[in-house]
């Protein structure tokens, strides 16, 4: 499986306020909290080790950003994960709170 896989299926469950993919029966998932002002704060990201390796948490956090991008939310990345992947990727920075 490539990261960009059209077999990925991402999907943000609102409920559990978390992007998440499930593959093999293992759930992968970008975790977010939404607050007031339209801010979208990512707080962790979790790949099962069984599927690490596969480039799925880059295309979680690729996917939760494109989101955020077309809702108009502000990203604050408490997650390191996320958070290193926007500086890796400069074209989310405009995401980011000024």
């Amino acid at each position: 499986m490539t990261p960009n896989s059209p077999d990925l299926d991402i999907q943000n469950n609102k409920e559990k306020s978390q992007y998440e993919t499930t593959i093999d029966g293992a759930v992968a998932l970008a975790a977010y909290e939404l607050e007031p002002g339209d801010r979208i704060v990512f707080t962790h990201t979790i790949v099962p080790d069984q599927l690490s390796g596969r480039g799925i948490a880059q295309s979680l956090a690729k996917h939760a950003l494109d989101d955020a991008r077309a809702r108009k939310l502000t990203v604050v990345p408490q997650c390191a994960f996320i958070a290193a992947y926007i500086k890796r990727h400069p074209e989310y920075e405009d995401l980011l709170q000024k």
